[in-house]
């Protein structure tokens, strides 16, 4: 699949910072574009409404979107949620939402496209997260989430990867709303991960969708390239690298008056 054009694409959070690039690249390469969301849009590209949350919904939600697409070529699971979440404090509707959203959701909505995907010999893309391979703390549940939406991955390409390719694209921290309520809760990681455009992202993730065989894992910058070669051959290297950098924003007294960051910020005195 090296051209888009006459391509059929659906994509998921398509409302989002990454969605709606996404739909426009894809339709400017010349792709029939559909997406899902929350909320409907009824534009260029047809947002459908459905919540990748209900079991009993996504099947509809999915099938409608091919029908309006007249079948399915590649499948973007894009859709997102991230807060705080640090490991040591019992889990609560932050982290089952994180789980359900970016890797449940992503899981159903792929269950009902595959038919779909395998009769085109199609594609499907998972926007995963640096911190899939390079886990940073205070956000427990994001990183866990997304290392659960790789190995989903890697099971489903040795199930279906004969006749349908299954990539995972790797971003870092990108500036989006994504980020609002660990800022909000004094937990902001900025400063311990570095921020990439958004637009580097969206050409990754075109990259994997357009390569001549579908890549298996595709970061999103040469940094990133180097974060997750560390974080696979040397973690215990990694570890220290994260270690180091946590430490100096606790010195700096970047999580002062966050509680959630209390358990961290006594253990650092």
């Amino acid at each position: 699949m090296n051209s888009l054009q006459g391509r059929r694409v659906l994509v998921t959070g398509a409302n989002g910072t990454f969605g709606r690039l996404l739909c426009a690249q894809f339709a400017a390469a010349g792709a029939t574009v559909a997406g899902i969301d929350l909320v409907a849009v009824d534009g260029p590209v047809i947002v459908f409404a459905g919540d990748l949350t209900s079991a009993t919904a996504v099947p509809d939600v999915v099938a409608a979107a091919v029908a309006h697409l007249g079948g399915l070529d590649l499948l973007v699971n894009n859709a997102g949620v991230g807060g705080p979440a640090p490991a040591e404090l019992p889990p609560d509707e932050v982290v089952a939402r994180q789980l359900d959203v970016n890797l449940l959701a992503a899981w159903r909505t792929t269950a009902a496209a595959l038919p779909a995907l395998e009769a085109s010999r199609g594609r499907v893309v998972f926007v995963a997260s640096r911190m899939a391979v390079l886990p940073l703390p205070l956000a427990a549940a994001y990183g866990v989430s997304k290392r659960a939406l790789v190995a989903y991955a890697d099971a489903l390409r040795l199930e279906v990867g004969s006749h349908v390719g299954v990539s995972v694209v790797y971003p870092s921290m990108v500036a989006s709303p994504i980020h609002d309520t660990t800022a909000a809760a004094g937990l902001s990681l900025q400063g311990v991960s570095r921020l990439e455009p958004v637009e580097g992202v969206v050409a990754a993730i075109l990259r994997a969708a357009t390569a001549r065989k579908p890549p298996r894992d595709v970061a999103t910058t040469r940094r990133g390239r180097f974060e997750m070669a560390v974080a696979r051959h040397f973690p215990a290297l990694a570890d220290a690298m994260v270690r180091r950098t946590v430490a100096s924003r606790l010195a700096a007294g970047a999580f002062d008056g966050a509680p959630l960051a209390a358990g961290m910020i006594r253990r650092h005195h």
